[in-house]
């Protein structure tokens, strides 16, 4: 799933309503088989505007998103629960290093999907080759090494490459 594009018009039934632009996210195709699900760019670090649109670009087969578990280091002001059209998101903040560069949205019994959370200032070609990699069905790499590599300059390619990613298709 690649939803990056802006939703266009105006909101229903009122047109000085404004709407946020659609998630830029991308999902592993057919569910995660490593650590990460996919990635999320979100615009901003106001997480009660940015997750209705998240929540919302979910295909609906995947069950209704009750929870999300952030990091407080990237979202310092984050509300305890976030409201989505017709419901509310409980939001468990925790202060663990792996979560600092993640969100975990939980689907109730459809289970949970662990999202690279790129950062909201990140160039454009990073966050782009970021949402690529995490969203890659052979990605070995959590969500904190991804961002290091990225903020490190290394040849992300050939280091994912050395540590067991899926190489040149």
């Amino acid at each position: 799933m690649d939803a990056t594009q802006p939703a266009e018009g105006p909101a229903p039934d009122d047109g000085h309503t404004y709407r946020m632009p659609l998630p830029r996210l991308r999902l592993t195709p057919d569910g995660g088989h490593g650590p990460l699900d996919g990635a999320w760019w979100p615009r901003c670090d106001a997480l009660e505007l940015e997750l209705p649109a998240l929540v919302g670009s979910l295909d609906p087969r995947v069950g209704t998103v009750t929870r999300v578990t952030v990091g407080t280091s990237a979202w310092p002001d984050a509300p305890r629960e976030v409201m989505t059209p017709g419901h509310v998101i409980e939001v468990v903040l925790t202060d663990g290093a792996a979560e600092a560069h993640a969100v975990t949205v939980d689907c109730g019994t459809a289970g949970c999907w662990e999202l690279l959370v790129v950062p909201p200032e990140e160039p454009a070609g990073a966050a782009a080759l970021l949402l690529s990699a995490a969203a890659d069905p052979g990605n070995p790499l959590s969500a904190r090494r991804l961002l290091s590599l990225a903020e490190s300059g290394l040849d992300g390619q050939a280091v994912w490459e050395s540590e067991g990613g899926a190489g040149p298709r």
